[in-house]
């Protein structure tokens, strides 16, 4: 989708803020930008929709490259978000977000249904909302409509230069979740640029750290976590990361010890004591039940992080439960789990060899 091949960045004062990269960005991925302050992430992103100049070195969009395609129609089909949300106060909600549409001669019945579909993506009443100047929405809706606007005329690409970081946490972390909804419903290909690791690890299908110009390692997140490549990866994920901010896959059973199919279940081709995660031939999600009894409890989502899984234990009073990707058991947490994690970690701390 997006392919950088042996891109540089070399500033007119000498500094090489982007050193031969290499990276692709597959259709439909969230990749978080990731480093210390000075590393090249936000460089590498405004590369993308030229807004910065490559030095040296290819970026091709669909295996054109950019620098081929008119740069005007280059931008309307990538979306921009910024931390500066940069709304015009002197138009309306829907103003703002049709600005796009209506250059690209979008009919008005056509611009009007994607207006409204994109309000209620995030939460805001069209009717309530659309005839509203900026002035009077708060910072984290100020934000969404950031966001769709960019969204607006359907780009295949959405850049996003820290765009939350401005706000307070609790607005921020709504919105991340907003963010993780709303890519899985449009399946856009997104970049993300944050300064911020537990926003780049929650959101990223793969996280890029980079460091001086150069990627480091690029991987999921877990893989981070669980697999750094170098010392400085481990330190930089280590010191700004708590343990109860893991995301469940990382620490997940995978045997799958406790997941049976429907037919087994059917047929009774197992011990009816204990809990079960029943599966469809797909692999998909089709109950958890306890010695032969439909439980009603929630399945959890593979990127959700530790600090939440322990209110839902609690709320349901259950041991086991399965963790889902795409609607697709991958496994199981269970509180032992959780509590082996967590106790690694604390002897790790304390330089304890286990």
């Amino acid at each position: 989708m997006i392919q950088f091949e042996n891109v540089s960045k070399i500033y007119s004062d000498g500094t090489e803020a982007v050193k031969r990269l290499n990276l692709t960005v597959e259709k439909g991925e969230l990749l978080t930008l990731i480093g210390p302050s000075g590393c090249g992430k936000t460089t590498t992103m405004k590369m993308i929709n030229r807004l910065i100049e490559p030095t040296s070195g290819t970026i091709r969009i669909h295996n054109q490259d950019v620098l081929d395609y008119n740069i005007h129609e280059l931008r309307w089909n990538i979306g921009y978000v910024l931390q500066e949300i940069a709304l015009f106060p002197h138009m309306t909600i829907e103003e703002n977000i049709t600005i796009v549409p209506e250059m690209k001669k979008w009919n008005k019945q056509e611009i009007g249904r994607r207006v409204d579909q994109l309000m209620k993506m995030v939460g805001l009443d069209p009717e309530k909302f659309k005839n509203r100047r900026p002035n009077e929405l708060s910072g984290g809706q100020q934000q969404r409509v950031g966001v769709l606007r960019a969204l607006a005329a359907d780009p295949d690409i959405l850049l996003m230069d820290e765009p939350f970081s401005a706000l307070d946490p609790i607005t921020r972390e709504q919105l991340q979740k907003d963010i993780r909804a709303l890519q899985k419903e449009i399946q856009k290909t997104i970049v993300f640029v944050t300064h911020d690791i537990d926003e780049a690890m929650a959101l990223g299908d793969r996280v890029c750290l980079m460091k001086d110009g150069e990627i480091v390692q690029v991987d999921k997140p877990q893989q981070l976590i669980l697999q750094p490549n170098t010392e400085f990866v481990r330190d930089f994920i280590g010191e700004k990361k708590s343990p109860w901010q893991t995301a469940v896959d990382v620490i997940m059973d995978q045997s799958k010890s406790s997941v049976i199919s429907h037919l087994q279940f059917e047929r009774k081709n197992f011990n009816p004591n204990g809990v079960y995660i029943i599966v469809d031939d797909n692999n998909q999600y089709l109950g958890t039940y306890k010695d032969g009894q439909k439980l009603e409890h929630p399945e959890l989502p593979n990127d959700i992080q530790l600090v939440h899984t322990t209110e839902i234990f609690l709320r349901n009073e259950i041991d086991i439960l399965p963790v889902v990707k795409h609607n697709k058991v991958i496994g199981t947490l269970s509180y032992g789990d959780i509590v082996h994690y967590l106790d690694s970690k604390t002897k790790m701390e304390n330089g304890v060899v286990q």
